[in-house]
């Protein structure tokens, strides 16, 4: 990214500032604006996220809000209700408390003397989030989002659940969120009552993975806050973006095919990240791109970005797998409107052990498959973030253990854009059963790239509210919609499928091993083929602000190690995500960021299926020196999940909060 030095106008920065919530609480924000604001009034840019606008995001927050602060904008970046240097508990997600105080935030925005009146919303996941259900909310201030790697769906297509199927990233996400609220505000900032404030969270906060776990259908916890249960709400413009590697590009095309509101939906290539900074590559301008939307729906400047196509997806190209890209080779396509006419059905028949064209007769023919624990363990991350090697591996790993269907070579290359489909015609021998769907670029050295996958909890068969059990050895018609995708597939490469009864990290299995049946010749795969056409679509390259330092103290360690221990039949994927020590010099802050995870089983027994995580976060200046140390274990037995978790607090070196939880949550079809 280029940081530019010379920005158009002067800006100044606040570094604190309290904003009353109308119960009293305040919320704690920064702020950077125009130097000239006071006297020329510039619309405002909310971004309103609980990972601490002090020293979690401090380093990205500058280089994007500086930006914009330069072009005519005063961007307030807040801490959620219990976050941060904000007052009070943050006790779950999305909760409605936090869309009111946000509601009530783009009102103080609206009324300050530099505001303009009009107010934007950016962020990006939790950001992205509640962008949407504030728009949704309708306050009058707010004219515009930007919403990146969120979702309109929080129960169907989140970190929670998938295809109603519990993700392994449930249990990870809960642990990044258990360590977040775990740490104290700054007493530079809250002054002496910090040690008050932190009880609070301490005491208050919670153990969210045991809401979570015991909502295990999609029900009114989980319709709270998901747009998706009224589109129709959100009546200002919205700009989607998402990247292929990320968790939520499905979101992306669902917004653009369902908002009636003026909208425009980018996918990149990228993992959780903005696209500025996105990884794999290419990175591109999006700071530049969200100035055209601002400047259209904010101030009212016709830039042209409206005459863009509504949707522009990197289509990428075929490369030999591995966990990580520094670039995905491909090109920018678009689309004039979502969905496209553009976009037709290219089916393919299952016969055995292959896919064939839908002219060539196949009879029925049963086939079985019953999936080793070990399919998934090098699957990667349900949301990569590129902090570690952690896309899929080559597939030949999995597909040892699962039922396998392969074209013959391509005649002609062939490019998909949008969700494939597995139509399959299945049967189950238990009550409870799932099936992992994953659609892979063969190239001609048979090594096998992961295109997309899809996960569908067989009860979940007609829908997430009311899951109805199996019955055993009937058959069922199911539909498994594997994520989106843009890819080009060339000419003598082949397709594959690959059908588990397992997909474990990724998702945690059903209670007991399942034999599933596939009725060849009478199921299919739908692909949506897009004819190649010569476009021009670009980007400028990626630009904004410069920001502070971050002074490395120690060495980092990022790493997934996949540990087969042969004399006890276990096998162990090791996660490592360790920050090591750094120093925020213009806050004089020192902080420590490490988290491990394990997710192991034993044999083929599926009793045996565990998660564990631990994070150490650590915050010190001067004399001051707080540590919180977090650890979460979930594992089963076939009627129950079973969580335990510790959370012990440090100050000074000295144990000033420990807490201790042992929960028991029935399984309900899952």
């Amino acid at each position: 990214m280029k940081v530019v030095s010379q920005l158009p106008r002067k800006i100044r920065e606040i570094e604190h500032t309290w904003i009353g919530m109308p119960d009293g609480t305040r919320l704690a924000a920064r702020i950077w604006l125009p130097e000239d604001a006071g006297d020329h009034p510039v619309p405002g840019i909310l971004e309103y996220i609980p990972y601490r606008k002090r020293d979690g995001t401090r380093l990205r927050d500058e280089i994007h809000h500086r930006y914009f602060a330069a072009h005519g904008y005063a961007c307030v970046r807040v801490d959620i209700r219990g976050s941060g240097d904000s007052e009070g508990v943050l006790g779950d997600e999305y909760l409605q408390q936090e869309l009111e105080d946000g509601v009530a935030v783009i009102r103080w925005i609206a009324s300050q003397p530099w505001c303009s009146g009009s107010v934007g919303m950016m962020g990006i996941s939790w950001g992205g989030f509640n962008g949407l259900q504030i728009a949704a909310m309708q306050p009058p201030a707010l004219r515009a989002v930007v919403t990146v790697c969120s979702t309109d769906d929080r129960y169907a297509d989140d970190v929670h659940y998938m295809g109603g199927c519990l993700l392994g990233d449930n249990l990870s996400w809960a642990s990044t969120m258990f360590a977040f609220n775990s740490l104290p505000p700054d007493p530079a900032i809250v002054g002496d009552q910090w040690r008050k404030l932190w009880q609070q969270r301490l005491e208050g906060s919670g153990l969210w993975l045991q809401i979570w776990l015991e909502h295990q259908h999609r029900d009114d916890y989980w319709r709270h806050g998901s747009i998706c249960e009224n589109f129709a709400a959100v009546q200002i413009p919205v700009m989607t973006v998402s990247g292929w590697a990320d968790g939520y590009s499905n979101a992306v095309l669902r917004l653009l095919a369902n908002l009636s509101a003026p909208r425009l939906g980018l996918i990149g290539p990228w993992s959780h990240k903005y696209p500025h900074s996105g990884v794999p590559g290419p990175a591109i301008g999006f700071l530049q791109e969200c100035l055209r939307w601002w400047d259209k729906w904010l101030k009212g400047i016709e830039t042209g970005i409206m005459q863009e196509p509504m949707l522009r997806a990197w289509m990428m190209e075929s490369m030999p797998p591995t966990t990580f890209y520094h670039q995905r080779y491909g090109r920018w396509v678009s689309e004039a409107t979502w969905p496209s006419s553009e976009i037709s059905a290219q089916r393919y028949r299952f016969a055995p052990y292959r896919l064939t064209s839908t002219e060539t007769p196949v009879a029925e023919v049963p086939l079985t498959v019953r999936s080793p624990l070990s399919v998934g363990l090098f699957a990667g991350k349900w949301c990569s973030y590129s902090a570690t090697p952690d896309l899929p591996h080559d597939q030949r790993e999995e597909d040892g253990g699962a039922l396998t269907f392969t074209s013959d070579p391509l005649e002609a290359p062939l490019e998909i854009l949008g969700a494939p489909v597995a139509a399959l015609t299945v049967a189950a021998d238990r009550p409870v059963a799932m099936i992992a769907v994953r659609l892979s670029d063969v190239q001609p050295d048979d090594k096998a790239t992961r295109v997309t996958y899809g996960v569908l909890n067989l009860t979940h068969r007609d829908g997430h509210a009311n899951p109805i059990p199996l019955e055993p050895g009937k058959r069922y018609r199911v539909r498994v919609q594997l994520n989106d995708i843009a890819q080009s597939f060339p000419q003598g490469h082949r397709l594959r499928i690959s059908i588990s009864t397992s997909y474990f990290p990724i998702a945690w299995p059903p209670p007991e091993p399942v034999r599933l049946t596939i009725i060849a010749g009478a199921s299919e795969l739908i692909l949506p083929r897009r004819p190649p056409r010569e476009e021009s679509v670009a980007f400028a390259e990626p630009e904004g602000a410069a920001n502070g330092a971050r002074k490395a103290l120690s060495e980092t360690h990022h790493n997934w190690r996949v540990i087969r221990d042969l004399a006890e039949d276990r096998s162990t994927l090791e996660v490592i995500d360790d920050d090591g020590y750094f120093q925020l010099e213009d806050v004089d802050l020192t902080l420590r960021n490490k988290a491990e995870e394990w997710y192991s089983y034993q044999g083929d027994d599926f009793s045996s299926v565990r998660g564990e995580t631990l994070w150490r976060r650590g915050i010190r200046r001067g004399e001051w020196d707080v540590e919180t140390i977090t650890h979460t274990a979930l594992s089963c037995n076939p009627s129950h999940f079973r969580l335990s978790a510790e959370l012990d607090a440090y100050e000074n070196e000295e144990l000033s909060y420990s807490r201790y939880w042992d929960i028991d949550i029935e399984r309900n079809l899952v």
